[in-house]
């Protein structure tokens, strides 16, 4: 269960970058703000190219944001406006990352046990092998893997099993916060529901707070306490979960949600399936205004005026659209 503590809070989160040979920039994350509870899981979805992973890296400086503010835990990792940047390796042993691409995230020429122990070794956690040898093992049995592992290379694991590896990895410093960037979407579906249960699991054991980002709304809604709704570099919906699938406001979050399959066939052939018209604008030149408004179907000449305000509309529940009167 999440507290009522603020983990991490990100402000007006931007991410540009250039375009080789020309002046124009990619508005790859244009002005995201969010918080997350501490034990709290906060999920991200969004179309392929919508920003997602670029605003994990970002939060996590793995690419060093253009403009914004990061506070995590109350102490200030960024903030463009005075030029603060705190040295981030104190900080990595409290924030890790789970990759999308479980093997290419991992050096092949590495055994799993040097992979795992690595983190140790930076952070200088075990003054001797046995106790760091101890610590990998345990690690590896933590994520379902046994001790016969660690003398392996990645390219004799399946994809799963290199995930898991991965979450090893990444909880080899006892960190508190998480980001999980697609780290199923590599995987079988049986493989998926398995990791995805794992990550809970973890939860419970180990107190940790997820960003938990995908493309998949069903895995989200069932992991997240918390959703958020990307699009073209912007926030455009946020709730707990189980608001925004059957209360969902914005017309872009209702399309995506239309769009997941439904196990039950009477109900499947009853649902409306909400299909978007043209192409997601290039983020080299986005649309003034809304971003979304190319696109949605209850759009006019004042969605091309003005850029709407994430506002909230009901209890923990926000949208950023004008005509949210409109959207039935």
């Amino acid at each position: 269960m999440s507290g009522n503590k603020n983990l991490l809070e990100v402000t007006d989160l931007k991410q540009y970058f250039p375009v080789a040979g020309s002046r124009a920039v990619v508005h790859a994350v244009d002005g995201v703000s969010l918080t997350i509870k501490k034990g709290e899981t906060f999920g991200l979805v969004g179309e392929s190219g919508c920003g997602k992973t670029t605003t994990g890296r970002s939060i996590l400086r793995l690419t060093e944001p253009t403009a914004g503010k990061i506070v995590y835990d109350g102490e200030v990792l960024f903030d463009s406006e005075t030029k603060q940047k705190e040295d981030m390796l104190p900080y990595r042993r409290k924030m890790q990352i789970v990759f999308q691409d479980p093997y290419a995230s991992l050096d092949p020429r590495m055994t799993v046990g040097d992979i795992v122990g690595e983190p140790m070794d930076i952070h200088k956690l075990y003054d001797t092998k046995e106790d760091r040898r101890a610590r990998i093992i345990e690690l590896l049995e933590h994520v379902g893997l046994n001790s016969e592992h660690a003398n392996r290379f990645p390219h004799e694991f399946s994809g799963g099993q290199r995930q898991r590896v991965g979450i090893a990895r990444a909880l080899a410093v006892d960190p508190e916060f998480i980001v999980c960037d697609e780290p199923v979407s590599a995987l079988d579906v049986s493989i998926q529901a398995q990791v995805v249960n794992m990550f809970e699991d973890l939860q419970k054991e180990m107190g940790l707070t997820y960003l938990f980002i995908a493309h998949d709304l069903s895995i989200v809604n069932h992991i997240s306490d918390r959703i958020g709704v990307m699009y073209l570099g912007h926030l455009v919906e946020v709730a707990e979960s189980e608001e925004l699938i059957f209360h969902s406001a914005h017309p872009y979050t209702r399309s995506l949600i239309s769009a997941v399959p439904i196990a039950d066939p009477k109900i499947a052939r009853e649902s409306k399936r909400i299909i978007l018209e043209g192409d997601v604008p290039s983020p080299v030149n986005p649309p003034s205004g809304c971003p979304f408004r190319t696109r949605c179907p209850y759009a006019d000449e004042a969605c091309a005026a003005q850029m709407p305000e994430l506002k909230e509309i009901a209890p923990g529940h926000q949208a950023a659209c004008i005509h949210l009167d409109k959207v039935s």
